[in-house]
């Protein structure tokens, strides 16, 4: 018997000590790290890791006791030893590892954190592409290239430039951070034209071989994507190719604000040749406990444990120290003590030499993940919290700009509300619209020291001229042709580009390549379509601003503005159309009550009309804005055409009533092809086989009023619109004419274009109609829709046949007039 109770109370004992030894916390908790020393990132987050390990050892608030052991590997930059020093950290079985700071060792080494269920939380490893999809327990406390990238594309976005050279180091970290880059400037209709991809080595030579090779280029807004560089080459070589002057635009991704703040006050002296520079720091907000860390700072370097000034990246850092003790002391209280296993497929592999089968894997990761992931806390960098992406909730970032030796901040950036005078609070959930009507930014010095707003394109030295398209007319050459008998282009329109061609700050070479034949005038939506198709860079001409036009290309500001009027005979016609009113509008409008002669004194203007839309139909109908009888402007379902456009029903108003057309056969219609046809068939009138009027825009009507008195413009044009100069999308030259429309205009110059061309004969057909309108009083309705989003350029004129009336002189011949 007593053979028996001796084994079952050593059995007893045994128990008892091993569960107690189970149960009981761990005297010490290893943590790993894994860096590069030596380096601007390193040289910061080294000294401040550890001082958070030791605030956390010294406080009795926090682990219990238990000690946090910090176990540090340096990487020297390169993926292969960050794949060693992983290996060696969990063979001491840490819990976590901090780290590392480079995107490409961090891909490495998260698959080793995936196998082995280590949380990886970094810092400073900044590529988008680091998903918690392909990467579970990858965690991120530095802000992610995707909001830094959509902050720079606000940048480019605010200052209106459309293409940018992009210099990025060829890693993970350069190529997808400008990835990134490139999609949110797509949203912003801008574009990546050229990226130079440099060795992480930065050599010199290299730098200055591609640096020169971009000054052929147009572009000159120049973003720098590269790892943080004390010695900042790329500027430095940039200064030895006069490219820091202000013909360049430089803007920065926060390497350079990281590099710079590293940089003791007696370096920050020689940074003149940076002026100018614009840059991104991730923002951290002003406290008090960041403000006692940064002075403790002081006396770190003092007493040698740090070597260099504080940037985000310390803070960082330190701050992540901080939420692994937290998430630790949290899992120490649920799970007690923390254990490792062997992965039984490493066991069965025994790869000689290389120990693998050593290996454990932590059994408590996914929960210390989970806590960690439940971070809720305000450190050295601000409020910490994790979004679904397992990445740090974007604080924003600080826009700073280099002013001779100083670094000012000129604006705040948040993925909320953009760009802005002041730093908001990060807010969490999704991100809010904003407009760029809302963004601010203090004044800004650029390279060179002006505060002008940089052009940021030239005309590349070795590019082609630019192929100009102009439409060769056969009718209304005043505008735009081929010069009989030779190849010069001549117009009116020609003549405001020249103009506004001087006032561009840069060269433009051109050519002019006539479209058409000279025989009959071109179609405009075909000449806008080989603009759209790369065979014009852009389009000089009478070319209407129309919707479907400014989907495929870029319009200038409008440098004519024009709209659809009628002509007709002098004063006859304005009798006539009174007498058309009256009859159809006296018995159903109230404005219209009373004799003849009264009401038309009354009502000396045209009514303005209402648009109707027919959702059933491929046209708009545009009908009295008083509702029974009067007129309809038809279109069928081809853009490019308008057939019957001005139709008089005077027996029946049901037909409007149903909201129908009336259809024009395109038998019934009469064709009219030069200003002199037109003179001929408004003198010969309705009644000798001519027309009534014509309706036809504004400055064809203006040129032809130009040569001829006994004709005049009848009430105030139907719609508004203009002419602009077509350009490929995206190409900056549309900006820059358009400043030099409006210039021109400002100055007077497109006045004296116009009366150049149009005012030969006479004072200009514009005052004489200006003058009309002003002597009677406007209608009371508004134009609510523009018939000029539908009307095509100049068609060939039509003549409406209609029943004749019998209760007033004919109006069964009225002239439409439009454009091809």
């Amino acid at each position: 018997m007593k053979e028996l109770v001796i084994p079952q109370l050593f059995v007893s004992i045994w128990l008892l000590v091993n569960g107690f030894v189970s149960c009981q916390r761990p005297a010490v908790v290893n943590l790993g790290a894994i860096f590069t020393f030596d380096s601007v990132i390193g040289k910061a987050a080294k000294p401040a890791m550890e001082a958070a390990v030791s605030d956390i050892n010294n406080d009795i608030r926090i682990l219990n006791g238990t000690k946090l052991n910090l176990l540090m590997v340096d990487v020297n930059c390169s993926v292969f030893l960050g794949s060693v020093g992983a290996f060696q950290l969990v063979e001491e079985e840490v819990v976590a590892i901090i780290g590392p700071q480079s995107s490409g060792i961090a891909h490495m080494i998260s698959t080793i954190a995936n196998g082995l269920q280590v949380p990886l939380i970094s810092y400073a490893a900044t590529d988008p592409t680091l998903s918690a999809l392909q990467f579970p327990f990858f965690i991120r406390t530095t802000q992610s290239d995707s909001y830094q990238m959509a902050a720079m594309a606000d940048l480019v976005d605010f200052f209106r430039w459309r293409e940018v050279i992009a210099i990025v180091v060829d890693d993970e970290y350069g190529r997808n951070g400008i990835g990134a880059l490139g999609e949110e400037l797509n949203k912003k209709r801008a574009k990546i034209s050229y990226k130079l991809f440099l060795s992480n080595q930065l050599d010199e030579s290299e730098v200055m071989d591609k640096l020169n090779k971009s000054k052929l280029l147009g572009p000159r807004v120049y973003v720098v994507h590269v790892n943080p560089d004390p010695r900042l080459r790329i500027f430095t070589v940039a200064r030895k190719l006069q490219m820091m002057t202000d013909n360049y635009t430089w803007l920065a991704t926060d390497w350079l604000s990281a590099t710079l703040d590293s940089f003791p006050p007696t370096k920050k002296a020689s940074l003149g040749f940076l002026q100018g520079v614009v840059g991104l720091r991730q923002h951290t907000p002003e406290s008090s406990q960041k403000r006692a860390f940064m002075s403790r700072w002081k006396g770190m370097q003092r007493k040698g444990s740090a070597s260099s000034e504080l940037n985000t990246y310390g803070l960082q850092a330190y701050d992540t120290v901080w939420i692994v003790a937290y998430a630790i002391e949290r899992f120490l209280d649920e799970h007690k003590n923390i254990t490792f296993s062997f992965n039984s497929k490493l066991v069965d592999m025994k790869t000689s030499g290389l120990q693998i089968e050593k290996l454990k894997v932590f059994t408590g990761g996914n929960d210390l993940l989970d806590i960690i992931l439940q971070t809720n806390f305000t450190g050295l960098s601000g409020q910490v919290q994790f979004n679904q992406d397992q990445n740090v909730f974007s604080g924003g970032y600080d826009v700073i700009n280099i002013d001779q030796v100083s670094i000012r901040t000129v604006g705040y950036w948040s993925n909320v509300s953009g760009l802005s005078l002041s730093p908001q609070d990060a807010r969490k959930g999704e991100q809010n619209s904003y407009s760029r009507v809302d963004q601010r930014l203090q004044n800004i010095t650029w390279p060179g020291g002006k505060t002008e707003r940089p052009r940021g394109w030239i005309i590349a030295a070795d590019e082609r001229p630019l192929r100009i398209g102009v439409p060769n007319r056969a009718s209304f050459v005043e505008f735009v042709t081929e010069a009989h008998g030779s190849h010069r282009i001549e117009g009116y329109c020609i003549d405001v580009f020249l103009k506004a061609r001087e006032l561009v700050p840069y060269d433009v070479p051109y050519m002019f390549e006539p479209f058409g034949d000279g025989q009959s005038n071109p179609r405009y939506d075909d000449l806008v379509h080989m603009v759209a198709a790369d065979v014009f860079d852009a389009a000089v001409g009478d070319i209407a601003i129309l919707t479907n036009r400014t989907k495929m290309v870029d319009f200038s500001q409008p440098y004519a503005s024009t709209g659809l009027v009628i002509v007709a005979p002098n004063p006859q016609f304005k009798i006539k159309c009174l007498v058309v009113i009256w009859i159809l509008e006296h018995r159903v409008n109230d404005e219209f009550r009373g004799p003849p002669k009264k009401t038309a004194c009354d009502n000396a203007h045209v009514q303005l009309l209402n648009t109707v839309q027919d959702k059933s139909r491929d046209h708009q109908k545009f009908t009295w804005t008083t509702g029974n009888g009067g007129m309809a402007f038809c279109f069928d379902g081809d853009n490019s055409k308008l057939y019957s456009k001005l139709v008089i029903n005077p027996y029946s108003s049901a037909t409007f009533l149903t909201n129908h057309c009336l259809y024009i056969p395109r038998s019934r219609l009469v064709s009219l092809g030069s200003p002199e046809e037109y003179e001929s068939a408004l003198r010969r009138g309705p009644s000798d086989g001519g027309v009534a009027a014509i309706v036809d825009e504004l400055l064809y009507v203006e040129l032809f009023l130009s040569k001829q008195k006994d004709f005049g413009i009848i009430g105030q044009p139907f719609t508004r619109a203009g002419w602009g100069f077509a350009f490929q999308r995206e190409s900056p030259l549309a900006v820059d004419m358009s400043t030099a429309i409006l210039s021109l205009s400002e100055s007077g110059e497109l006045q004296k274009i116009r009366e150049k061309w149009f005012c030969t004969m006479r004072s200009c057909p514009g005052e004489k109609k200006n003058r009309q309108m002003q002597s009677s009083s406007p209608s009371h309705n508004a134009i609510k829709h523009s018939l000029l989003s539908e009307t095509p350029d100049h068609l060939m004129a039509q003549t409406v046949q209609v029943a004749p009336i019998q209760l007033f002189p004919p109006l069964q011949n009225l002239n439409i007039f439009g454009q091809e």
